[in-house]
């Protein structure tokens, strides 16, 4: 996909200041990557932050950074363009210099982990074949906030590692289907253009792309989930089970025939 101005919002840059000012001189690189590289967010698009840093966090820094994350991100779903949910991940020069597989991250932030937060976790390093896509899509099109071009920073990830990936992801991925059918169907699409094409692209591009391949009641069903993505329509789910099945049991088929 070919790199775009992003847009950032006031969110965006109190994320990067809270950012500044807890990590200071460890702070290498701060990128934006993810929906608002596309042109526009979406309304229920995530602000996605990559952050690179010279050496893992302790725990005061952890725990500051929970706090003031937690303050500034919006619940899922998000209600308010202005409250969005962040997503931050945090990255060791260490770490993105090894470049192990899967990658490791020092720090992960998620409105998916609030739960936990609440409860009383704190995000401690581990490795996820999911931070691996991460580290490839930004290599090639994040933006910096501060610091550096992402690739001074960011390993360049093999295609070998990148399918590797998503052969792993696969099964999970689909298996969440029910409760998510919007974003599991589109987050197919766009593994099935990866797996495909070797490159990267949007949600809303990768649907539009997969349905020319798909047959006419499958393309409208993936064009219903782009419209509602794209905040153009209210998606209903409860009487589409069977037909959202078999999309994603096709889209999954295609997707591991070429994964090999």
């Amino acid at each position: 996909m070919q790199k775009t101005e992003p847009e950032i919002t006031a969110q965006t840059l109190a994320a990067s200041s809270i950012l500044k000012e807890i990590l200071q001189d460890k702070l290498l690189g701060i990128y934006i990557h993810g929906s608002a590289l596309g042109g526009a967010l979406k309304p229920q698009s995530d602000i996605d932050l990559l952050t690179v840093i010279k050496s893992s966090l302790n725990t005061e820094e952890r725990t500051k950074l929970l706090t003031a994350l937690m303050q500034l991100s919006g619940r899922h779903p998000a209600q308010n363009i202005n409250e969005r949910c962040l997503e931050v991940m945090f990255f060791t020069q260490a770490d993105l210099t090894a470049n192990e597989f899967p990658a490791r991250a020092d720090f992960v932030y998620g409105e998916w982990l609030r739960d936990s937060f609440e409860a009383g976790e704190v995000p401690l390093p581990n490795s996820d074949p999911e931070y691996t896509l991460v580290l490839a899509q930004a290599y090639s099109e994040a933006f910096a906030l501060y610091g550096p071009a992402a690739q001074t920073l960011l390993p360049q990830i093999t295609s070998e590692r990148i399918k590797a990936a998503m052969r792993i992801l696969l099964p999970s991925l689909v298996k969440g289907l029910h409760g998510d059918e919007r974003n599991v169907l589109l987050t197919l699409a766009r593994m099935l253009y990866t797996a495909t094409t070797g490159q990267f692209t949007s949600k809303e591009r990768a649907a539009l792309w997969a349905m020319t391949l798909l047959s006419e009641r499958s393309a409208d069903l993936l064009s219903y989930a782009r419209m509602a993505y794209l905040g153009e329509i209210t998606d209903s789910w409860s009487l589409r089970q069977v037909e959202g099945v078999a999309l994603a049991d096709d889209l999954c088929c295609r997707i591991s025939g070429l994964l090999g």
